[in-house]
């Protein structure tokens, strides 16, 4: 690309110039990525990516409503501006209107540094952190431990401009660290993740201390059938109950039935008390460590998003408040149909339990039950209940007076979050934590660990 629209918010610009659609909206996605993985308690690869992805909007106004097309591509040259930008209006001119069409956002102030060059990573994040990995490696060795696992940190600047006058930018960091200790047999396995935002605040020697904890109370096996369980749920394993919950509460898809959140014979449960404790779920863009995009990113158009909200400003926003239904998802179209307030989804999540108990207190309070590590392969069974089903994995123990006794075998659960929620009996102190199993997709999250009387474990599986 020439230097004249090489710098992404000039590719921003071109490409609204070149727009001859009603409206336009044009998303720049500049992407660095550096990682490292290891295996057996020795590195093994490492390497820095660096991607440009361009999204273009384009809407039509036409005698049946407004339509809007939608093209991404990767890597796009001079060449392959102007050819993108009519295929956005191509698709535009061939789709029917649109469901969701609004006016595009308006008077949103422009970030000061739309026109500064991108946020960077680098094999430089982890200066800190390799020498210390380096030093596990040598005690897992020492401890009898192989280590394995990666650590990959991101950086996206997000560029957005719109034909109302939007110069809107974004910068997210993400880190994420998996940390597997396995015995040499490759009998015992123990799992660890963290999510961090620059790598500095994540210990692994204190990782492999606990890992190595695991894999001790794991040298005891014990065979437990399928049935309920008094059940201790890490934070790791709430946030990715609680992150399939929040995917699943469209405002919209609850208000014509299909969903947990309907209320039997029509309307939402909004202001229904889900859980008698005192939890508050919440999302906020400006909160300390989960820090996410203080406005509307969508690059395409869904049940609970819109191409036509880029842009709109986030604010917090609790979803359930102290037990109690307050929001749910919705665009303003779908607002509009519900005649529900304006919620779109923002990316991070927060419960709070209004507790300050550890982890190890709340095993030192159980007189017998199981703690688990992580939740693995979820899949929904029933959306009219939120049943899901998935796999314990790397580490299901049992607690017998205030101790861990042993490890004992995996389970496949089925379990609904709105149900565990109603029936958890105790919140832990809430903590930063990586899900495991949607770390992909979302890495913003805080949870506390609960206590369920009942955790339903409905088979035995021979997964490690």
């Amino acid at each position: 690309m020439s230097a004249r629209t090489n710098k992404p918010h000039e590719v921003v610009e071109r490409a609204l110039e070149l727009s001859r659609a009603d409206g336009c909206v044009v998303i720049a996605d500049e992407q660095s990525t550096a990682n490292l993985r290891w295996a057996r308690n020795a590195l093994t690869t490492n390497g820095v990516t660096r991607t440009r992805t361009l999204t273009v909007i384009a809407t039509v106004d036409g005698k049946e409503g407004t339509a809007s097309g939608v093209v991404s591509r990767a890597a796009v040259t001079a060449d392959e501006l102007e050819p993108l930008v009519r295929a956005a209006e191509a698709a535009a001119h061939g789709a029917g209107p649109a469901e969701d069409a609004q006016p595009l956002v308006r008077d949103v102030a422009a970030s000061p540094e739309f026109t500064e060059a991108p946020a960077e990573t680098s094999s430089a994040v982890f200066a800190d952190f390799a020498p210390a990995l380096g030093e596990s490696f040598a005690r897992a060795r020492a401890g009898g431990r192989e280590l394995y696992g990666f650590a990959n940190h991101e950086v996206v600047s997000t560029y957005m401009g719109t034909s109302t006058g939007l110069r809107l930018r974004h910068d997210q960091p993400n880190g994420t660290l998996e940390l597997n200790a396995k015995s040499p047999d490759r009998t015992r396995s123990a799992w660890a993740g963290r999510s961090t935002r620059d790598f500095k605040d994540v210990d692994p020697a204190a990782l492999d201390a606990e890992l190595a904890v695991r894999l001790g109370w794991a040298e005891r096996r014990i065979e437990l059938p399928a049935g309920r369980y008094e059940t201790l749920l890490p934070p790791t394993a709430v946030a990715d109950l609680l992150i399939y919950q929040m995917w699943s509460a469209s405002g919209r898809d609850a208000a014509e039935g299909r969903t947990v959140f309907s209320q039997p014979g029509g309307g939402t449960r909004l202001g229904e008390k889900l859980s008698e404790l005192p939890l508050t779920l919440r999302s906020d863009p400006n909160e300390p460590g989960l820090e996410s995009a203080p406005f509307v990113l969508a690059h395409s158009s869904g049940s609970d998003s819109s191409v036509f909200d880029n842009g709109l400003p986030l604010a917090a926003t609790e979803w359930i408040r102290e037990g109690e239904l307050k929001h749910l998802l919705t665009t303003r179209h779908t607002a509009g149909l519900t005649g529900l307030p304006t919620a779109p989804g923002i990316d991070n999540l927060i419960l709070d339990g209004g507790e300050d108990r550890s982890l190890e207190e709340m095993v030192a309070n159980t007189t017998r039950g199981l703690l688990l590590t992580c939740l693995w392969y979820i899949r929904e069974v029933d959306p009219a209940t939120l049943l899901l089903t998935g796999l314990t994995r790397d580490g299901v123990y049992l607690v017998e007076d205030g101790e861990v006794v042993g490890e004992v075998n995996n389970f496949r659960f089925n379990e609904s979050p709105v149900g565990l929620l109603g029936r958890a009996t105790e919140a832990g102190r809430t903590e930063k934590t990586l899900p495991r199993e949607w770390s992909d997709w979302f890495t913003r999250a805080a949870m506390p660990s609960l206590r369920v009387p009942d955790f339903n474990m409905s088979s035995v599986s021979q997964g490690v």
